[in-house]
């Protein structure tokens, strides 16, 4: 039985009716839902509400507000297949852009706005609590195709442009950066702002100069919508970085470091090319023949022991212990019972590449104490993950993943269900599936008024 005064908690909507609903009775911070109702981000219907995928920057929907995007850049042909969202707010954006076969991975921080991430994550959708501040992201460099923010209200253009350097190291090589909402289309928003033309007009300046600065080449402004891309290698930016002024390369970092490292006003530098029409790093096959293509960063040797030969063992061993894992619960291989799945040591992917066709997302972990850095692989492959130390507290909420994986983390089990590998008795290896049991949540103070 509940203990007294305790809340219960329901079951969330299965995907895809989730993106748009959510239980009123799951929403840790009921002031958030008042808010956001004011915006027009969601709508009350009894007990529970609705997103109507709306928002202060998307007047017509999430969905209309991507059909405005891919009218400037292609969405369609599987070059686009990882992005990133950056101060995400309920997460709308990315929720719509799943059905595209784009992986998003949205992150806002837990400010006065309380626990936005919770909402997205209770609709189905990729997303960490996260601010770009004084560290890097906890993602590798080379990693999304493209990166987006929609009245995220990061100062893009201060403290040297560090902010967007940051976005530069984790955009891959000829990837795009795409800005809504303040300091865009200005000339028609300022007075609803509350800011002078002069501001607004020095703001949108600083953007324009830290990415140019970084190489970038605007491509389009156009109603409330600018992007940019990154060049696809810095043969250009290298040669005339003596006539424009350029922040200087990185010199000392690991690109791909980025857990508890320091933001630099330096850019890092992309791998080298012969000629101005190479790909700096390696081409990516389009989406989904990247899937299961050698990622470039294992067929350049630049993955300490890792080969094409030990990717392709990989890839047989996951089709087949993930067909097993099926037989061993399937509740796995049923739409809408799992939607939010961890993997916590995730290697090159395996677990997630085989469960790519099942309506689900696996946040891929390569845990910082790893001796190989493989989450570049990973992003390669058009999936999505972070770094993490399992020493620490992952950056999420209580009650937001339906089902965690762990290969290779734990040794010693007790009091457990364990089953044979999927080679028999004989094998020492062991599998272990756990179920969490049905748990209430305390009352907050308003809950139980």
């Amino acid at each position: 039985m509940p203990c007294a005064g305790a809340v219960r908690v329901q079951n969330p909507f299965k995907w895809p009716v989730s993106r748009d609903l959510v239980w009123y009775a799951n929403v840790p911070h009921k002031e958030l839902t008042v808010e956001k109702a004011v915006q027009n981000w969601i709508r009350f219907e009894g007990d529970r509400f609705r997103f109507p995928g709306g928002g202060t920057m998307f007047p017509n929907g999430a969905d209309a507000y991507i059909d405005d995007i891919g009218k400037l850049i292609n969405l369609k042909d599987g070059s686009i297949r990882t992005a990133i969202d950056t101060g995400c707010g309920v997460a709308s954006w990315g929720a719509y852009l799943l059905s595209r076969n784009i992986l998003p991975i949205s992150f806002a921080p837990r400010d006065t706005h309380e626990a936005q991430v919770q909402f997205a994550l209770e609709r189905g959708v990729p997303a960490l609590i996260g601010v770009i501040a004084s560290k890097r992201l906890p993602y590798p460099s080379r990693a999304f195709d493209m990166a987006h923010c929609s009245r995220c209200l990061i100062p893009w253009g201060q403290y040297d442009g560090a902010y967007l350097i940051e976005v530069d190291r984790i955009l891959r090589p000829g990837g795009y950066w795409i800005l809504s909402g303040p300091p865009i289309r200005w000339r028609k928003y300022w007075r609803g702002w509350e800011r002078s033309r002069e501001d607004l007009n020095a703001e949108q300046m600083q953007i324009e100069n830290v990415t140019k600065s970084l190489c970038w080449k605007k491509l389009v402004e156009q109603d409330d919508i600018s992007i940019w891309q990154k060049p696809a290698n810095h043969l250009q930016c290298k040669k005339f970085r003596k006539v424009f002024k350029r922040p200087p390369f990185c010199s000392s970092q690991d690109p791909d470091k980025s857990w508890y490292t320091s933001l630099e006003t330096c850019l890092t530098p992309l791998p080298e090319v012969s000629d101005n029409g190479e790909v700096a790093g390696g081409k990516l096959e389009k989406w989904p023949k990247r899937l299961n293509a050698i990622p470039p960063r294992i067929s350049k040797g630049t993955i300490n022991g890792v080969t094409p030969e030990t990717f392709q063992q990989d890839l047989q061993l996951w089709n087949r212990r993930v067909s097993y894992y099926k037989t061993v619960n399937n509740q796995l291989g049923q739409a809408g019972r799992y939607r939010n799945i961890l993997d916590m040591n995730a290697f090159l992917g395996g677990f997630a590449a085989n469960l790519v066709e099942d309506p689900l997302w696996v946040m891929n972990v390569v845990p910082v104490e790893a001796k190989i850095n493989t989450l570049g692989v990973i992003y390669e492959r058009g999936l999505i993950g972070t770094y993490q130390s399992w020493c620490e507290a992952m950056s999420t909420y209580p009650r937001t993943y339906d089902l965690i994986h762990a290969d290779s983390i734990f040794t010693l089990y007790k009091d457990s269900q364990i089953v044979d590998h999927e080679d028999g008795p004989l094998e020492r290896e062991k599998l272990l599936f756990a179920v969490k049991l049905y748990w209430t949540a305390p009352a907050s103070a308003d809950q139980q008024a």
